[in-house]
């Protein structure tokens, strides 16, 4: 099927592990000029590696951690300059520092889950619509989480910030429709690669150093029973590429008038 996105200019940043890699590699398949964003600079060179093999008409790594202060400015000038234009963000970088209860949190800990979830998010697109404006139109795909729909269990303050991505979807389409530019937000539940090569230094579910592996080592069983949801599927995790073609579709040109819509990829965890 095309979806309109050959030679298309398209920005996916947390690209080198799970979710991220797996957009990244959709849209090298239908032929996307491609900018993946991503700390791990051998797991970069394998997503572009692996990008021109599936026949994205461009690829490069920016090797950039969207916490810097000039991040976003870096990207959007290296698009500038390369492309001359951005006609697809994927935001997808997203993130815990810790887990817990609220009541126990410690307050250090809350911009950190914020800036990382929410502030990049803010701070790309911002960096990015100029361009896309002037290109006369483009995509923005947010990634949420069911988190920021029902809230998850000993991740308060996540979940807030997953909330705010969403709420911030809807009113930045309300904003930039007359340009010709859709918002949406794909919002999972559990998504797990069961590919090795999906896994960056950086990614949370890194099976050996990865933040669910840390953050919830000690934790009761009980307490942890606490975060799962189940739903009418034998499984409750999507794999990443689940995730990846609803993303894929929402970038295409097929979803044109669609936009401040919160699709929730999570096998029914939510009925």
């Amino acid at each position: 099927m095309d979806m309109g996105l050959q030679g298309k200019v398209a920005i996916v940043t947390g690209a080198t592990a799970n979710i991220g890699r797996a957009i990244a590699l959709d849209l090298a398949s239908e032929g996307a000029r491609l900018i993946a964003i991503g700390r791990d600079e051998e797991a970069g060179a394998r997503v572009v590696a692996a990008a021109r093999e599936r026949g994205a008409a461009d690829a490069h790594f920016l090797a950039i951690d969207l916490l810097e202060p000039d991040a976003c400015e870096r990207i959007a000038r290296f698009a500038a300059t390369t492309f001359g234009g951005v006609d697809v963000l994927v935001n997808n970088v997203g993130g815990n520092v810790a887990a817990g209860l609220f009541a126990e949190s410690e307050p250090a800990t809350w911009q950190k889950d914020i800036d990382i979830t929410l502030g990049t998010v803010l701070g790309v697109t911002r960096a990015i619509l100029p361009l896309m404006i002037g290109r006369g139109g483009g995509r923005i795909v947010n990634l949420g989480s069911t988190a920021g729909t029902v809230g998850d269990y000993m991740l308060s303050v996540y979940s807030a910030a997953k909330g705010a991505v969403h709420a911030f979807t809807r009113v930045l389409a309300k904003e930039v429709g007359v340009h010709d530019i859709t918002v949406n937000c794909v919002a999972p539940y559990g998504t797990l690669a069961s590919d090795p090569a999906a896994f960056s230094s950086g990614s949370r579910f890194h099976p050996e150093h990865g933040f669910f592996r840390q953050a919830f080592a000690g934790v009761d069983p009980a307490e942890r029973a606490k975060m799962s949801r189940s739903g009418p599927l034998r499984r409750t995790f999507a794999t990443p590429e689940e995730v990846a073609g609803a993303v894929l579709y929402l970038a295409s040109s097929r979803a044109g008038f669609i936009t401040g819509q919160i699709l929730h990829v999570d096998g029914g965890t939510l009925l």
